[in-house]
């Protein structure tokens, strides 16, 4: 009698262990598939540019305006509120790790002495350094994209769906940008197409990497929160915010700002058709 009474709970853990395992696979597909579209996707403005259609540059602008917001909104009304919920005793802590993304986002710009989306000095630069710049950054730009969705997946999937919209939305002006630069350092097309491709692919590598120390390394769940919105504020706060300064005609301003608007209500609204937890 007591082997039956057995036999059934250690049934269920051993049905509990399969949920778990097959949840966890399925968020880390999940995580992928974000990563690797949002990169993908994000090519289109480049191809776009490639193709010879000059209205992507001109509207390339406004995209910056709705990135920005996007990624403002993802910073404040997703990954902070996420770890100020769950976390609710660590706040001090919560911001520690908010400074130190943004500070980290800074010195990995600094030391690669190239600003994805500050090409207004563009005709300064010399074209045999420019590449390898725009590649280089461009890859480390996509691996860090895939570890912020990768985390924000982790933490929750309903959060990283909107992190992935933040991240897409931000990957339309950064690659217009990149596109532009390799085509003013006179490469030949299909390189720029091939190296742009082969970047794409680094965004899944970086989800994959946030899966593998999260499964070695216990509580990471906050820290990761806390650089992903760091890392957000620079790169909307330093990069896009300035680019949208530098437009001066009254009715363009206030259409990047209603875009910028737009963009920060976009990840409130994907917040509220996919609630965390």
């Amino acid at each position: 009698a007591r082997e039956e009474k057995v036999m059934p709970v250690r049934q269920n853990i051993q049905r509990t262990k399969k949920t778990t395992v097959h949840g966890i696979i399925f968020v880390m597909f999940s995580a992928l598939l974000a990563s690797t579209l949002s990169s993908f996707l994000g090519l289109i403005g480049g191809f776009s540019l490639l193709a010879g259609r000059s209205a992507v540059k001109r509207w390339s602008r406004y995209f910056v305006s709705y990135a920005a917001g996007a990624l403002l909104g993802a910073a404040f009304f997703d990954l902070l509120h996420e770890a100020v919920e769950e976390f609710p005793s660590s706040i001090t802590f919560t911001f520690t790790w908010v400074m130190v993304g943004f500070l980290l986002f800074f010195m990995i710009e600094r030391l690669l002495l190239w600003h994805h989306h500050s090409h207004h000095d563009e005709e300064h630069v010399d074209r045999n350094v420019l590449r390898p710049l725009v590649i280089l950054g461009d890859a480390i730009h996509n691996f860090i994209d895939g570890l912020v969705i990768g985390a924000s997946f982790l933490v929750d999937p309903a959060l990283g769906v909107t992190t992935s919209i933040a991240v897409f939305a931000h990957e339309i002006p950064q690659e217009i940008g990149d596109f532009t630069m390799l085509i003013l350092s006179g490469m030949p097309r299909r390189q720029i197409i091939n190296w742009n491709l082969l970047g794409a692919l680094i965004s899944p590598i970086g989800t994959l990497a946030t899966f593998w120390v999260a499964s070695v390394v216990d509580g990471l769940e906050l820290p990761l929160l806390g650089l992903s919105a760091g890392m957000f504020i620079y790169i909307a706060a330093a990069d896009l915010i300035p680019e949208i300064h530098q437009e001066k005609k009254g009715g363009t301003m206030f259409g990047q700002f209603a875009l910028l608007i737009l963009g920060i209500l976009t990840i409130v609204g994907v917040g509220k058709v996919f609630p965390h937890g």
